[in-house]
């Protein structure tokens, strides 16, 4: 072999082992940010999770609150209309005993006015646009509330307001504002107590959701239901009604067993439930 076959066959060599070499880099830098990057990915989903938890919970609160804004504006608006309503019956009931005018004596219309009053007082609570129906018995006295489990089932989930319990949808400890009540898909969800159904929505963290309205400032939330058709806004529901089924339609809770997610509220305060059931 001569020196220049030695030489063109050492130089190949060296190209060869250099061109091994970094496509050996390359491999182990590929890897590297392959691995880095789904660690990345991972963490940003989790955090994008939290987040959207925490996010929900204030819309939540803020929600709450501009209902009870909007609740105690239209009270006042009712008071102010009512009182404006008054003055000018006692101005025209004036001006027509001044031109002596046989009417009506003023002294009727009030005893009217006053009489309507507390018939309306008797039957219903006004507040906003909600109707909440007063139970009374056959001696006219007011019926204490006794509220019933709205489904047949053993609770799988405490109600964590000031602790945490565990989530298995989003794999981490949070709080728990009702309680579930484990039962088969497509069983029958009853009103707990009489009242008014003030709404039905598509909650995005706890699905399909009834909101009924009792007197004494009681509300009772009924979410994750399959079907909502057995009752209508604003309608009228006795204790024990039919009012929807069992479903997996909460987004926050689909990795748990079939139940129902039973929420309390008094005077516009998230309670335990399992303090008021009997």
């Amino acid at each position: 072999m001569g020196k220049r076959e030695y030489y063109e066959e050492q130089k190949l060599k060296k190209i060869v082992y250099v061109f091994a070499s970094v496509l050996v880099i390359s491999i182990v830098v590929f890897l590297t940010i392959f691995v880095m990057y789904n660690k990345k990915l991972k963490e940003d989903s989790a955090q994008s999770l939290l987040e959207l938890g925490k996010m929900n919970d204030i819309v939540s609160n803020d929600e709450l609150e501009e209902t009870s804004f909007t609740s105690d504006s239209t009270v006042s608006n009712m008071t102010n209309s009512s009182n404006t309503s008054t003055e000018k019956k006692e101005t025209t009931s004036n001006n027509t005993k001044k031109e002596k005018v046989n009417t009506t004596p003023v002294n009727s219309i009030i005893d009217n006015t006053v009489a309507t009053s507390q018939n309306v007082s008797n039957n219903e609570n006004v507040i906003g646009n909600e109707v909440a129906t007063n139970q009374v018995d056959a001696n006219n006295q007011k019926v204490e509330l006794e509220f019933t489990a709205p489904v047949s089932g053993e609770i799988m989930k405490d109600f964590a307001k000031d602790t945490l319990v565990y989530s298995n949808t989003l794999e981490e400890w949070t709080i728990h504002n009702g309680i579930d009540i484990k039962a088969d898909k497509m069983s029958v969800v009853t009103a707990s107590e009489a009242g008014t159904v003030e709404t039905i929505k598509n909650d995005p963290r706890y699905g399909l959701t009834i909101t009924i309205a009792h007197q004494d400032g009681f509300k009772t939330i009924y979410s994750n239901l399959l079907t909502t058709e057995f009752v209508k806004e604003n309608e009228v529901v006795e204790k024990g009604q039919t009012i929807g089924t069992i479903g997996d339609s909460a987004s926050f809770e689909v990795a748990d067993e079939p139940h129902l997610h039973f929420e309390m509220y008094k005077d516009g305060e998230n309670v335990n439930p399992t303090l008021h059931l009997k």
